[in-house]
């Protein structure tokens, strides 16, 4: 019997075709997608596709749209073998990465795409990634699946969703996880590396908890920062979560009027998350003296998660009702495979 998997398109440039008269790329009805690749009759599963009503361009995508994705796999989830979400590239690691959270015991693949080039252009690498994320979305040992989480294909490679970045906006090899190897390859044959996927835990059941907290900001720190810019932090204390992007494995300014300030922002309630400003690597406190600021105002030490993924689990865990730990104490848990254990 063939598997079925559930293809919804969000938008992007894999959904876009070039109107030659004004060189301008828009986007073409997906429903006629058959007529564009052919080759997905010949897939050993059945595809039935659901689009957004108005497809979006990716930079558009948001935490409304999360959950609307993640809604739509909990309706079908018993009718559909895998799930493949077609999005564009500029923020798929973002909503990868919220999907992972809100998607809660998953024993299904659901794998996101999209591609560099329109479908219709000469070059594109929307057919081999479309038709082989499909492949995945499908791929089965006897009646278990082998990939039970969120994950994205790009370019031959099959990634764990919330360790994405987006390394290029040129490249056909657009995604990298720099701290975690890859889940699978797509060569003669369809690889699968069992030991670096993820699997939950037994007793934990599929469910969906779309809760987000959109009171986290991100602060990229830099050379020459100018502290009277940041006063805004004290004077609004709705922000509850700021995610500090700092230099190396984990070292800040030394002045001793940022430490003052950023204790004044920890005694509005406003927890600090540290993540690394280097593609690899993770954060290590204690390591340099300029680390230890972070141990004095009570941190929370992000590890080697992505930006993306440290925006999404932040916004996902503050406030949730769902969960009964301190939120510091379930930030720094592997939760979906997204950091270090």
């Amino acid at each position: 019997m063939k598997r079925k998997v559930l293809l919804l398109y969000t938008g992007g440039t894999i959904g876009m075709e070039k109107d030659y008269e004004s060189g301008s790329l828009k986007a073409f009805d997906f429903s006629n997608i058959a007529s564009r690749i052919p080759e997905i009759s010949l897939l050993d599963c059945d595809v039935n596709l659901h689009q957004f009503s108005t497809p979006l361009d990716s930079s558009d995508v948001g935490p409304e749209h999360w959950s609307m994705m993640a809604e739509m796999i909990k309706e079908h989830y018993e009718d559909y073998s895998g799930f493949l979400i077609l999005h564009g590239t500029d923020t798929m690691a973002y909503t990868a990465s919220a999907l992972s959270f809100m998607l809660k015991g998953l024993r299904k693949p659901v794998i996101l795409t999209g591609s560099q080039l329109p479908i219709g252009d000469l070059r594109t690498d929307a057919k081999e990634n479309l038709l082989t994320a499909l492949y995945y979305a499908s791929f089965y040992d006897g009646e278990e699946a082998v990939v039970q989480e969120v994950a994205l294909y790009f370019e031959y490679k099959l990634l764990r969703g919330n360790r994405c970045i987006k390394a290029s906006a040129e490249n056909f090899d657009a995604f990298k996880t720099p701290n975690y190897p890859l889940l699978g390859q797509s060569g003669v044959n369809l690889e699968a590396y069992r030991n670096a996927l993820f699997r939950p835990s037994q007793e934990e059941i599929f469910e969906v908890d779309t809760h987000i907290c959109k009171k986290v900001f991100l602060l990229w720190i830099f050379p020459g920062m100018n502290l009277h810019a940041l006063e805004n932090f004290i004077q609004d204390p709705p922000i509850k979560v700021l995610i500090l992007g700092v230099f190396g494995s984990g070292t800040f300014f030394s002045d001793k009027k940022f430490e003052d300030f950023l204790f004044q922002i920890r005694n509005c309630g406003t927890e600090i998350v540290i993540i690394s400003q280097c593609m690899s690597g993770e954060i290590s406190i204690g390591k340099y003296d300029n680390s230890n600021i972070f141990k004095r105002i009570g941190a929370i030490n992000g590890r080697d998660l992505t930006v993306e993924s440290a925006l999404t689990k932040a916004m996902h865990l503050m406030d949730n009702p769902r969960y009964t730990e301190d939120f510091k104490s379930l930030f720094q848990k592997n939760l979906r495979g997204e950091m270090l254990n």
